[in-house]
């Protein structure tokens, strides 16, 4: 189906009418309910976003405990866990939960994933019945409080490299675990310095003397409120933001635990020290250990994106109510979001947020659908795995330029911390970073297309994806990881042939899809030729990895933005003509365009522009501003933002 929008140089456009109602409900999807239920408990306690202010951090930390537990109580935080334990036994709407908690505090947002996403999370996920029974009840009421211990001070996307070490005893039937200098302590432990009581330890397993790789145990880290023998707790005290997260440092002495300890879904030690595990290659099992920590990326991705969304009401409402500079023949002044440089500011930002919601949509389905057996595959796997690399790496990305761009558009009233944007700016900075860099994310999302997820995906560490590309023809990458061969399809894809991209409407959907489509396969056909260069120059595959890692990148993010516009477009053609579905098809214009735009130098430089297009499109997206602009405060409307949330009473009007 291609959609092709009347463009305003054709006439006969007319502006479409926006039920926000049902627009909310397109956006909200089948988790309705759901997102209404953490609203309503985002109002109930819309007193954290004064008290982040007003209260001292020990108290503030407290404070965010207290509201954890409270909003645990009504079920909002429990719902990917199993019904027989109190939870709600749904994957997607825990993620839908967790998303929309965003509009809040984002320190009650980071306690509420470190509890149960990721400290549940492990247990649920790499657990076995054992650990479950144990703990899960508590856990998912908040009355058992307990950390990700992960991180180490010199070993952050590195986790195969931790030094923490957990030997096996086998007279006591214990493991015993060590921090092995200042470089293995666990580092960043969100509920560490305060409340956590058991910790999730990832560790070097050695067993009768034989590395086994990284593992994970439960280690109790407090008995009665104080550090438990053997551990050593450190506060990392005040941050840039999420002061209400007591996050800490943690090392051991020599702490043992039971055997039992060891979560042993994937691997297991015998009383008698044999090593058991029904995935053979420690490769491949340590990675289906992490895969199974993928909520962790979706969520944050789609945090990321509501985050977002708050700057974006709040800058988009106080454009509407705020006048500067006399423009009209009577003197008075104009609304800031009249100005064409301002809808330049905003609407393309409101435009790609549409188009991240949806492709937040796409990634927490197949999340849902593989961890609820509905499709689970080592295939399934390894794309849920990238797309969610992806998504969280262009969602953070996109709420940092976001809140950024939002303060500035809202001048010095911006710059005040009653109007959110102080809060909304130092909390979300770690989004790029926590849940895996994001740059090392493109990597990972890199990978998965230079080796088309090949069944030795788990094997190819960046020297091994390398040599893995080598040994193939540079057509063969393309053919392997190429959904469309565009490259061999346009001439029937679209009308002008070789001429394509002088021809087709700009606002042709197929038009812009193919333009992103053809920037992602030229790309990705020139890093395997570097690639391949490289190594038949008998060059270190390290170095060579090196010297084109900006490429991989570059390919990386082409790739996501593909799948975003591929995501909007979708959903275009899923919705009932009227003119909800043609103001949709206005951003999605918008967002594709604006895309092709950034990066029009790259298209110029590949002769898929001239420069009279190169033109026409930049006098595309500026009509598109003009056109949206009327619907501007009814796009904001529908994302269902609690008026408390919105705390910036002059910016937005209210009380």
């Amino acid at each position: 189906m291609t959609t092709d929008r009347t463009s305003p140089a054709t006439g006969g456009y007319v502006q479409p009418e926006i039920d926000v109602r049902a627009l909310a409900e397109v956006l909200d999807g089948e988790y309705a309910e759901v997102r209404d239920l953490v609203r309503a408990n985002l109002t109930t306690y819309a007193s954290v976003l004064d008290e982040a202010d007003e209260l001292d951090i020990d108290a503030f930390r407290e404070r965010v405990r207290e509201l954890v537990v409270e909003m645990a109580a009504t079920g909002q935080t429990g719902m990917g866990f199993p019904k027989r334990y109190g939870g709600g036994g749904d994957v997607g709407a825990s993620i839908a939960a967790f998303e929309t908690l965003a509009f809040g505090d984002l320190s009650v947002l980071v306690k509420v994933g470190v509890q149960f996403g990721l400290f549940g999370g492990a247990i649920l996920h790499l657990g076995t019945e054992r650990h479950h029974d144990a703990y899960l009840p508590d856990l998912i009421t908040g009355e058992l409080m307990g950390c990700f211990a992960m991180t180490e001070t010199g070993h952050g996307s590195n986790v195969q490299a931790l030094g923490t070490v957990a030997r096996y005893d086998v007279e006591a039937q214990e493991f015993v675990i060590t921090t092995e200098g200042d470089q293995a302590r666990k580092d960043y432990i969100g509920n560490a310095a305060r409340h956590g009581e058991l910790a999730v330890v990832f560790a070097q397993l050695e067993v009768g003397g034989e590395s086994r790789g990284v593992h994970a145990f439960v280690v109790p880290i407090r008995v009665d409120g104080e550090a438990a023998p053997g551990v050593h707790i450190e506060d990392d005290g005040r941050k840039m933001g999420l002061n209400g997260v007591d996050n800490g440092r943690i090392r051991f002495d020599g702490v043992r635990v039971d055997r039992e300890a060891l979560l042993n879904r994937f691997a297991d030690v015998t009383p008698e020290g044999v090593y058991e595990s029904t995935i053979d290659n420690p490769h491949r099992r340590f990675f289906t250990m992490l895969g199974t920590l993928v909520q962790g990326r979706v969520s944050v991705g789609g945090a990321g994106v509501n985050a977002a969304k708050v700057a974006l009401a709040i800058a988009t409402k106080y454009a509407l109510r705020r006048r500067q500079f006399a423009a009209g023949p009577q003197g008075e002044e104009q609304l800031l979001l009249d100005y064409g440089l301002h809808q330049r500011r905003l609407l393309p930002l409101i435009a790609r947020t549409y188009a991240l919601h949806f492709a937040q949509d796409v990634v927490r389905t197949q999340l849902h659908d593989v961890f609820s057996d509905l499709e689970d595959d080592a295939q399934a796997r390894r794309l849920l795995e990238a797309r969610a690399a992806g998504t969280k790496a262009l969602a953070t990305w996109h709420a940092t330029q976001v809140i950024q761009e939002c303060r500035e558009a809202c001048g010095g009233a911006g710059y005040l911390a009653v109007n959110r944007f102080a809060a909304l700016k130092a909390d979300s900075d770690i989004f790029t970073t926590f849940e895996g860099d994001n740059h090392v994310l493109l990597q990972l999302v890199a990978k998965g297309l230079l080796t088309d997820y090949a069944s030795e995906f788990e094997d190819l560490d960046q020297l091994g994806m390398v040599r893995y590309v080598t040994n193939l023809a540079v057509e063969t990458v393309i053919e392997k990881t190429s959904a469309h061969k565009l490259l061999e399809r346009v001439r029937d894809l679209l009308p002008g042939g070789d001429e394509w991209d002088q021809e087709a409407g700009l606002l042709d959907s197929e038009y812009q899809l193919a333009m992103v489509r053809y920037r992602e396969e030229h790309m990705l056909a020139g890093v395997a030729r570097r690639l391949k260069s490289g190594i038949d120059r008998k060059r270190d595959a390290g170095a060579v990895f090196s010297e084109v890692q900006d490429h991989v990148i570059a390919v990386a993010r082409a790739h996501m933005e593909r799948l975003v516009l591929e995501a909007f477009v979708e959903k275009m053609r899923t919705l009932p003509d009227g003119g909800n579905k043609v103001a949709l098809g206005l951003l999605c214009d918008l967002f594709a365009l604006s895309t092709i735009e950034a990066d029009r130098a790259w298209f110029m430089e590949h002769g898929r522009l001239t420069v009279q297009r190169s033109k026409a499109i930049t006098r595309e997206v500026n009509d598109l501003c003009r056109k949206i602009r009327p619907l501007a405060g009814e796009l904001v409307d529908a994302w269902g933002i609690p008026d408390a949330m919105l705390r910036a009473p002059d910016l937005v009007g209210g009380a």
